[in-house]
């Protein structure tokens, strides 16, 4: 395995461990408090994370692995959101079903060859992409939701401060 796979699926392993490090000391309120107008909240981003793990990078990862070049859908993550009252749901849960989901791809992806890294199939609205390039797809993800999550609670400890 070459090193740069090998940071990659370390920075997968560890998504989980970061969010949840920065959920720890927020109170419920704080999670469920929208940033920017138009931007998930902690819970939903968490919800998010979740549902993408599950429905489309498991799903994908799946089927880039044994099928030729499968033509793999898109997923509306907004439309999910709405439809699942992502901001009724418990934050905590949806953090531990990310980490089992994201335990259960990293199985899968340490599973395969170094050849099949470089199977491929054409994910909806991007085109033809390897197996390598998703997994580097999911850590920016991570990495996107994180930052966001990171911001929301930093813009709210800063509200915090010049209330008191």
């Amino acid at each position: 395995m070459s090193a740069e796979l090998s940071e990659l699926i370390e920075a997968l392993a560890a998504s989980p461990a970061k969010i949840q490090s920065l959920l720890n000391n927020a109170s419920d309120e704080r999670l469920h408090r929208r940033g920017a107008e138009g931007e998930f909240s902690c819970v939903e981003s968490v919800c998010h994370l979740r549902d993408i793990e599950v429905e489309g990078y498991a799903t994908r990862i799946k089927r880039i692995l044994v099928e030729d070049e499968p033509r793999l859908l898109d997923i509306d993550g907004g439309r999910l959101a709405v439809e699942r009252d992502y901001h009724k749901q418990d934050v905590r849960e949806a953090l531990r079903a990310f980490s089992l989901a994201r335990k259960e791809n990293l199985v899968l992806i340490n599973g395969p060859g170094a050849n099949q890294l470089h199977r491929a199939g054409t994910l909806e609205g991007l085109g033809l992409i390897t197996l390598e390039r998703l997994l580097a797809m999911m850590r920016d993800h991570d990495e996107g939701h994180i930052s966001e999550i990171e911001q929301i609670l930093r813009q709210q400890s800063g509200l915090a401060h010049t209330v008191t």
